[in-house]
């Protein structure tokens, strides 16, 4: 009994001791994270949704059709790249359903010095989309990056 008691204490001590220098190793991944170099250039990330389905059950947007709006309404604004990505979507429309639909996903990066600008470029991609293809709305994803390239 007294061997187990002994252990038992032992065990407890190991933990305490475990507990109390977690912070400290924390810590130290912490600075070490922090000391590490930063790459690029403060950018600005910009993520547009764009559906496919008509919300007046007219035919959907075909692929043809929207790499036909990139082409025209996008690339000139943005010529130093852009990514596309097809996807599958949903959200909820003014009615209240929850639509699914075949989607697309934009993704612009640009220098923050240039986001003032971009924005008004990227306002008014999504207004032209909704306009030429009867959507309800483009959803807009903004965040801050580093890019370099």
């Amino acid at each position: 009994m007294i061997m187990h008691l002994t252990r038992a204490r032992a065990l407890l001590a190991g933990a305490a001791l475990l507990l109390a220098a977690a912070p400290t190793a924390c810590a130290g991944l912490a600075e070490a994270d922090s000391s590490a170099p930063e790459r690029g250039a403060p950018y600005v990330e910009t993520q547009l949704f764009f559906g496919t389905a008509r919300p007046d059950g007219g035919a959907a947007v075909t692929d043809r059709q929207f790499m036909a709006f990139v082409d025209q309404e996008v690339t000139p604004g943005f010529p130093d790249g852009l990514t596309v990505q097809s996807g599958r979507g949903q959200w909820r429309d003014v009615s209240g359903r929850i639509e699914k639909e075949r989607s697309y996903e934009l993704i612009l990066v640009y220098p923050v010095g240039r986001a003032s600008a971009s924005d008004r470029k990227i306002e008014e991609r999504r207004r032209a989309y909704e306009k030429v293809f009867g959507q309800e709305a483009v959803a807009r994803v903004d965040e801050r990056a580093r890019v370099d390239f």
